[in-house]
C-alpha cells in the first residue's frame, strides 16, 4: 500500500512516496517544484510514478493552489486527503486560541517532532521541544513533553526581510552577503542581521521553554532554509528535512491504522 505525502508551502510543493503509510516506511521517490510549476506535475514529475494507494497532505498556500494540486492528482484513482488543524490529533493538543487557524504545516511539524522525541526518549522521561521551520516565513513553536502546544513565534524569513528593507529604504538593492560577526559592508550587514534575528527568536523560545519546564528542550529544525541557520545557532538542535513528512506519516497511521 504505497503512500504519497504532499507538503504545499508558500513557495514550493514538496512530495514523497513511501512503501506504506507507517513511520520509517521505505522512501520510494521524492521531489519538489515551485508553485508556478505545479500544473505540470501529472505530465512530468508524477508521470512515471506508481499509482499511490493513499495520500495525505498539508497546504498553506490557499484554496486555489490546493485545487490545482488536486487536478494533478486526478491521474490516479485517489481521494485527496488534507490535514486540517484541530483541537488534538496524533498525541498533540492544540493550545491556539482558535485551533483551526493554526497553519497546517506548523501542526503537522509538531506531530512529527513529538514522534521523534518519543522515539529518542524511549527509556528516559519525555522532554519539552522547540520546533522550528525556516522557509518563506519562520515559525518557532513550544511543545510540552506530553505534546501540548503552548504557542509560537512567527517572523519573516530571509527573503521577506530583504524585500521589506529594499522596498522601504531608498537605494538599497544589494546582493546577498555572508554571515559575519562584525559586518563591514551592506550585503553582509543585511544577511547577518536577518540570520541573527531568526537565531535570536529561536534562542529566546528555547530559554522560555527551559524556564517553564525546568529542563533543556529538544530543538528540531526543518525547512528549505534550515541549513543557512546551522552555523549561526548557539542552541543545540537536530536539523531534519523530513519533519513534515514524518508528521504526515504519523497522522496517516493514526487515521488508517
Amino acid at each position: 500500500m504505497t503512500f504519497l505525502a504532499i507538503d504545499v508551502g508558500n513557495t514550493r510543493l514538496k512530495w514523497a512516496q513511501y512503501e506504506n503509510h507507517h513511520p520509517h516506511a521505505r522512501l520510494i521517490a521524492q521531489g519538489a517544484v515551485f508553485l508556478e510549476n505545479i500544473d505540470h506535475l501529472a505530465e512530468k514529475e508524477w508521470a512515471d510514478l506508481a499509482a499511490p494507494d493513499r495520500m495525505l497532505g498539508c497546504v498553506v498556500a490557499g484554496e486555489a493552489v490546493r485545487r490545482r494540486v488536486e487536478e494533478q492528482l486526478e491521474i490516479w484513482d485517489l481521494s485527496p486527503q488534507w490535514v486540517v488543524p484541530s483541537t488534538s490529533e496524533a498525541g498533540v493538543t492544540n493550545g491556539y486560541d482558535h485551533p483551526t487557524r493554526l497553519g497546517a504545516d506548523r501542526w503537522v511539524a509538531m506531530i512529527g517532532a513529538l514522534h521523534r522525541m518519543q522515539e529518542a526518549t524511549k527509556n528516559d522521561p519525555p522532554k519539552p521541544m522547540v520546533v522550528v521551520m525556516v522557509g518563506t516565513a519562520v515559525t518557532v513553536e513550544a511543545l510540552s513533553p506530553t505534546g501540548h502546544f503552548l504557542g509560537g513565534f512567527i517572523l519573516p524569513g530571509h527573503g521577506i526581510m530583504l524585500k521589506a528593507l529594499e522596498s522601504g529604504t531608498a537605494g538599497l538593492h544589494v546582493p546577498t552577503g555572508d554571515v559575519v560577526t562584525f559586518p563591514t559592508n551592506t550585503s553582509d550587514a543585511l544577511t547577518s542581521g536577518g540570520t541573527f534575528a531568526i537565531a535570536g527568536a529561536i534562542e529566546k523560545m528555547a530559554k522560555n521553554v527551559r524556564t517553564h519546564f525546568h529542563q533543556k528542550p529538544l530543538c528540531y529544525m526543518t525547512g528549505g532554509a534550515g541549513w543557512k541557520m546551522a552555523p549561526s545557532m548557539s542552541v543545540e538542535f537536530e536539523l531534519t528535512e523530513s519533519l513534515i513528512f514524518d508528521g504526515l506519516q504519523v497522522v496517516a497511521q493514526t487515521r488508517l491504522g
